[in-house]
């Protein structure tokens, strides 16, 4: 049976109780806007003479999708050397620290920690030096089956340098008995389950992977060569990082494929064809940006059908719609056009507001909605305000927004989400809050409505969050929507249920 050990000897090392631990992540969920947080961004880049500013630049472009660590490798075709740092890509490779990384290779990695702790230790990307030479790996996902892979590693001799599930790939590569490295790759990515979407690096070759239910996104994109230099191929957890580099998007990494970049140009293979696609949906409703083209699809096109369909299920009366920035602004805009209701910022975000003022006491963490977000009282003071947002976690957010539109002079406030319930937590790369969080596994839709205190409240059908992410295509794709139903498409184990079991018996 499969496990989330990482999360697991985490807490029973810590030696902290259920409780306590409940209460953090409590707090940890007032201090990101009561949403779910990101997984993590991966970029490489094959073929360029500056290939460590070019993967940086698409680092920023994915900044998004983790502001925790960062880290870029580059090799020149004999070193590989690599440069990892706590914080933003942007404070961490200022321009003498990209001119230390010569090289026309590189990987990169933005991190927000689903397991292993949050350090330097673990920030990405994880090299190791083995019998088939120096590996380096970058990963966006999470693995399912830690235990059981890490224990037989260990007993071959392994020594894992951090508490990251990312480094159990690269240890199952490394002792491969395979006499090939792609061979290598392909039977160590055969063995692990769970979400990866990965980019590795040798000292002469990119490689770029995904796991066999495509749960992450990863593209291929092709920057021409100038003069009949050859081209430079890239890599990356979404295409909004093409644009910068000015790279044409190609096609996507294929669900259980691995794809190979060296002198002798790309080749493919495939290590599993036969699991049924299950792409997280979540990142058509959130975490990717409107301008990038996920699973072959656009978001923006996505997030607007999203807005379309719940004004056709839930429409309501009212002056205004307005978006909670900034994760709402395009399914709101759908809403607009198919309700014929204005749009308009009602709600402004300061994007100066970084996370260092977060702070332990209760009056600093109440404040902070109101120093992200303030209401544009010529707006909304006696209007009929309908509220657009892309999901209710635990809702103290939502409350706190809807008071303070209130408190602007709103005569009526009502919610739209713009997908369904969220009633499960995510094990796939998506640090969501324990069931027992989610205001939407234990309340009615009637008191969740009651609690955040709107006038009325819908969400998104399953239904229509499945057509809005599909709508048009010739070929839909298949979706994870595990976090709406609890029907998940591998086996786990919560560790938040057995944690009190096993420290009764201890």
């Amino acid at each position: 049976m499969n496990c989330k050990t990482a999360d697991l000897s985490t807490a029973l090392r810590s030696g902290r109780d259920d409780e306590s631990l409940m209460n953090e992540e409590m707090h940890e969920a007032d201090e990101h806007l009561d949403k779910l947080r990101e997984e993590c961004g991966v970029m490489a880049v094959y073929n360029h003479p500056d290939a460590a500013r070019y993967t940086y630049w698409g680092l920023y472009s994915l900044q998004h999708r983790g502001q925790e660590s960062g880290g870029i490798a580059v090799s020149n075709g004999e070193d590989i050397t690599d440069l990892k740092g706590m914080g933003l890509v942007s404070e961490i490779f200022t321009d003498p620290v990209l001119e230390k990384l010569p090289g026309h290779l590189a990987i990169g990695h933005t991190r927000y920690s689903t397991t292993g702790d949050s350090a330097l230790l673990n920030a990405q990307p994880i090299s190791v030096e083995s019998t088939k030479g120096q590996i380096v790996i970058a990963h966006n996902g999470n693995l399912v089956n830690l235990g059981t892979a890490k224990e037989r590693l260990e007993r071959d001799g392994a020594i894992f340098q951090t508490t990251s599930d990312s480094e159990i790939i690269i240890q199952l590569i490394a002792h491969s008995k395979q006499s090939m490295l792609v061979d290598c790759m392909a039977e160590a990515l055969s063995q692990v389950e769970g979400a990866f979407s990965v980019v590795m690096l040798t000292r002469n070759r990119i490689f770029a992977a995904r796991d066999p239910h495509g749960f992450r996104p990863l593209s291929m994109g092709r920057i021409p060569g100038v003069d009949g230099a050859p081209d430079t191929i890239v890599f990356a957890s979404e295409t909004c990082a093409f644009d910068l580099l000015k790279a044409k998007y190609e096609r996507d990494v294929e669900p259980g494929e691995l794809i190979m970049v060296s002198e002798d140009g790309v080749t493919s293979r495939y290590f599993n064809r036969s699991t049924r696609q299950a792409s997280c949906i979540f990142e058509h409703v959130y975490f990717a940006r409107p301008d990038s083209r996920i699973y072959g699809r656009w978001v923006q096109k996505s997030r607007e059908e999203m807005g379309k369909t719940l004004a056709r299920e839930s429409g309501v009366p009212a002056d205004l719609i307005v978006p909670v920035p900034d994760s709402g602004v395009t399914a709101a805009l759908g809403y607009a056009a198919e309700s014929g209701i204005p749009f308009n910022f009602g709600l402004i975000r300061n994007h100066y507001v970084g996370r260092t003022f977060i702070q332990p006491e209760q009056r600093v963490r109440d404040f902070g909605v109101r120093m992200k977000l303030n209401p544009v009282r010529a707006l909304l003071e006696g209007k009929r305000v309908i509220l657009i947002d892309d999901s209710i976690i635990r809702g103290t957010t939502s409350r706190k927004i809807v008071r303070m539109v209130r408190a602007a002079g709103a005569k009526e406030v009502h919610m739209r989400i713009s997908c369904p319930p969220t009633i499960s937590p995510c094990f796939y790369g998506v640090d969501t809050p324990h069931r027992r969080e989610l205001i939407a596994a234990n309340q009615t839709l009637e008191e969740i409505r009651d609690f955040i205190e709107a006038d009325s409240l819908a969400y998104l059908s399953l239904d229509g969050l499945k057509h809005a992410c599909t709508f048009g295509d010739e070929k839909p794709n298949g979706y994870c929507v595990a976090c709406y139903t609890g029907d998940y498409p591998t086996q786990w184990v919560d560790v938040n249920e057995i944690l009190p079991a096993m420290q009764s018996i201890s």
